[in-house]
């Protein structure tokens, strides 16, 4: 018994790593393989180290301002002017608070991007999209393997930080019995100390998490924009072109110079034949150029129509079997003779010369 198969079908399977042109096409569409995680806790990361750095002159700043308002603003007249004056100053305050930690956040989340896919833009995902509302594939995704390594994820990433947290606090427990017997100061001072410290180890739990998460992006990604054979095969074709596209366009170009070619045969001297199958057609014009030059060269058919055009038009045919062959082998078209030929095709324009009374 025999079992025919469709070798087709495998050749539609997507099985071929993606080409480099591939991997620029999704790139310009905005798809490359990145886990946000990462960008979340580099910034989250960045966040509470500055917020640690910047700690006391946030409280120095905001004391500041809170002092200021119960012993200077409140004595004021209420009007536009002051109600302006008293605007300006907070907002002045706040913003030396705000802006250094929005900087960083915001110096953190583009490092966390190009750390990854380095530099990007592009409009591409912005652009409307039909099947993004299509309902028959949100379902799909929804109950798909990435769905369910995302729940997989959500629910690690709880884990993960809910056992940091837990463990932060269960090393500080016995302080924060004591808290009581502290002044307001020292209390806030600790509970800040505590929170940057659960900040930054939950955060780098979730950096280390993050690392399977963007090894699981990169997989998943590779394994969306593999090729079939023929995906390949088509984009070589698109690459390169269409051979039967090419070989019209090499023949449209090969009739064009052969157009160009045959218009110069008027204008030569002498065309040196074979007689049949080579003709070598020869002109000398020293504002051109400083020795004979070729205007054209052809053999069996094209070395016909050279003589035929040559005939027509009255310029003389030559023949000398080996010079045409050696000079067909030698040059092309708009070649100088070169020296070892200088002696024989000086002879021959000679001839021509003094036969049209040239000389």
């Amino acid at each position: 018994m025999f079992v025919k198969l469709d070798l087709q079908y495998f050749a539609g399977e997507k099985t071929e790593k993606a080409t480099p042109k591939k991997r620029e096409d999704e790139r310009e569409k905005g798809r490359v393989a990145k886990s946000q995680e990462i960008n979340t806790a580099i910034l989250l990361l960045f966040a509470f180290i500055i917020l640690a750095v910047m700690g006391s002159f946030m409280k120095e700043t905001m004391s500041s301002l809170y002092f200021q308002s119960f012993t200077e603003y409140i004595h004021w007249n209420v009007t536009p002017d002051s109600v302006m004056q008293v605007l300006r100053e907070a907002f002045f305050e706040i913003a030396k608070v705000i802006t250094p930690i929005m900087g960083v956040v915001l110096i953190a989340a583009i490092a966390g991007n190009l750390l990854q896919v380095g530099f990007l833009f592009t409009t591409e995902p912005l652009k409307f999209d039909l099947k993004k509302i299509d309902p028959i594939s949100g379902a799909k995704r929804i109950f798909s393997l990435r769905a369910l390594v995302e729940l997989l994820k959500s629910m690690l990433k709880i884990i993960f930080i809910g056992t940091t947290a837990f463990t932060v606090i269960w090393i500080y427990k016995d302080e924060m019995m004591m808290i009581a017997l502290k002044n307001t100061e020292s209390a806030i001072s600790f509970f800040g100390r505590v929170t940057i410290t659960i900040g930054i180890s939950a955060t780098l739990a979730l950096l280390f998490l993050s690392v399977f998460d963007y090894a699981y992006q990169r997989y998943d990604f590779e394994k969306n924009i593999r090729m079939s054979k023929q995906d390949i095969k088509d984009e070589h074709k698109n690459i390169e072109g269409d051979p039967l596209i090419q070989s019209k366009i090499k023949q449209k170009q090969r009739e064009i110079a052969m157009r160009r070619m045959m218009s110069e045969v008027p204008h030569a001297d002498v065309v040196i034949t074979n007689p049949t199958h080579y003709a070598v057609a020869i002109t000398y014009n020293e504002e051109k150029a400083s020795a004979p030059y070729v205007v054209a060269l052809g053999i069996d058919d094209i070395a016909l129509k050279i003589r035929e055009i040559a005939e027509a038009h009255g310029v003389m045919t030559v023949e000398n079997r080996k010079l045409a062959r050696d000079l067909y082998d030698s040059l092309e078209i708009g070649d100088i003779i070169p020296e070892e030929f200088y002696q024989a095709v000086a002879e021959i324009l000679a001839y021509v010369y003094r036969i049209e009374n040239k000389v």
